[in-house]
């Protein structure tokens, strides 16, 4: 298992350089013939759900909380695992039933991200078709829209599902990452911003991907802690650190995951109650800061035991894990306020 938390947060702090490194897909999108779509009656066909022993059911530092949420649920939408094998990661969408895959998406974003909100609601992670991360880069466009609109497609089956099979009438938090952020942005957008669903939205976390301030027209970001029905979001890099080719300026969405506000105030370390890096089984108090400048979430290098070979300076997939506990407590406080 040590083994596996190496390789997970090695993965996740270099995942920037996947673009670069990862084998394209094979041909054109219409060119391939689809991965079968999932079937969310099956519950194999979920990463996490709350009526079985799964990745999610995880307790960072081997610490369970003394709040047990049962009356909320969390749906969690894991970012982009499909990222590029000459072996067998060549097609638009990865395959719902590929183990190796799944195998992959269990322990890593199930395990150290889906895992913060155990304890503060009953998860729910469906699998979906994924789009492969060049989809995010490639030159195909044509492609590369009709791969994410497959994966949404799943996405929204799998949410559908859930209402009308899971749900019964609770609030809902819903959290996700990269391209899960991709999917839950549409997702707000289709079922909640202009719906009656809107009211039962505790809080969303969607975090890894630039939202534009004005994506959504009836769920606000979040300003303060105090705050319900809104909205978080932020991409993580080390300070001073300005990215070329990613989405810059006061029109993006940014939280401050440390003070939980929107202004550019540096928030210190101090106020970090835990981070997860390599060790799962290790939570490490005040290990960032956070402050906000020009459309993203500035940060400290990361430091743990073998951070020294670390050279990106986007911490993007560190989004989450870098705040662990502090999204945790938080999405428990606005439980608390929503309930109130």
């Amino acid at each position: 298992m040590k083994s596996t938390s190496l390789n997970y947060i090695i993965s996740l702090l270099l995942l920037s350089l996947a673009a670069c490194t990862s084998t394209k897909p094979v041909g054109t999108f219409i060119s391939q013939t689809r991965p079968t779509a999932p079937d969310y009656s099956k519950s194999e066909h979920w990463a996490a759900l709350p009526n079985r022993e799964d990745a999610a059911d995880g307790w960072a530092g081997n610490i369970k909380p003394d709040y047990m949420g049962e009356e909320v649920d969390v749906f969690f939408l894991y970012p982009t695992i499909y990222t590029g094998s000459k072996s067998y990661q060549t097609q638009w969408n990865a395959p719902i039933d590929l183990e190796k895959f799944n195998h992959a998406v269990d322990n890593s974003p199930i395990k150290y991200q889906a895992s913060i909100f155990n304890g503060v609601g009953r998860v729910y992670a469906p699998r979906y078709r994924q789009a492969h991360i060049k989809a995010y880069f490639s030159k195909d466009t044509a492609s590369a829209k009709k791969a994410f609109a497959l994966a949404y497609e799943d996405v929204k089956a799998a949410f559908q599902y859930y209402l009308d099979h899971y749900n019964n009438g609770k609030p809902i938090i819903i959290a996700s990452h990269s391209q899960g952020t991709t999917h839950a942005a549409h997702l707000l957008k289709d079922f909640f911003d202009h719906t009656n669903l809107k009211n039962r939205l505790v809080v969303a976390y969607i975090v890894g991907i630039p939202i534009p301030k004005n994506y959504l027209k009836n769920i606000p970001i979040c300003e303060n802690e105090n705050q319900t029905t809104c909205y978080c979001s932020w991409r993580t890099f080390q300070t001073g650190h300005e990215p070329k080719k990613v989405a810059l300026g006061n029109q993006i969405a940014v939280v401050n995951p440390l003070s939980w506000k929107t202004d550019e105030v540096l928030a210190p370390a101090t106020l970090n109650k835990g981070a997860v890096f390599r060790n799962f089984s290790e939570i490490t108090i005040g290990a960032n800061d956070a402050q906000i400048h020009n459309g993203i979430l500035w940060t400290n290098k990361p430091k743990f035991k073998g951070s020294f070979l670390m050279r990106t300076k986007n911490y993007h997939a560190g989004d989450f894990n870098i705040y662990y506990m502090n999204v945790r407590e938080n999405a428990k406080h606005r439980i608390g306020l929503y309930w109130k």
